[in-house]
């Protein structure tokens, strides 16, 4: 009888991290667009939009420790922020490069957090072999 208690997790394989860098590098390069946009290249009021950001500062930490929980909920919350940059394409420059390029980010952070789970739960799927389980023949 195997103690799971005192086994680490795996490490994720490439595949897993490789996604994990694009979706850490998306949503840190729309912060940083959100957080410009809003207070230096486009101002609309007193900046109070900035706060558009948050929910990507909070999905941060999730998204470095490869929790799916925050890969699933983040694939439906971008979709706001793809919204956004499609209702505001329309304005004069720069805000209307900003909102392409909000709208590109978001695209890219879905993509990658869509494969992330996909391709999670494929690999959970996958049947364990001998060698994975640790059973020796």
């Amino acid at each position: 009888m195997v103690d799971d208690s005192t086994t680490t997790p795996a490490a994720p394989d490439r595949v897993t991290s490789a996604i994990r860098v694009v979706a850490v590098a998306s949503a840190v390069a729309l912060i940083a667009l959100s957080i410009a946009w809003e207070l230096v290249w486009a101002r609309i009021g007193h900046g109070t939009l900035v706060l558009k950001a948050l929910p990507l500062v909070f999905a941060l930490p999730g998204l470095l420790k490869h929790r799916m929980y925050t890969y699933r909920w983040l694939s439906l919350a971008i979709w706001c922020y793809v919204a956004e940059g499609l209702v505001r394409i329309t304005d004069r420059a720069p805000a209307n490069w900003c909102a392409g390029a909000e709208v590109a980010l978001s695209i890219v952070l879905f993509v990658a957090c869509a494969a992330q789970v996909r391709w999670r739960h494929a690999v959970a799927r996958r049947p364990q072999s001998a060698a994975d389980t640790g059973a020796a023949h």
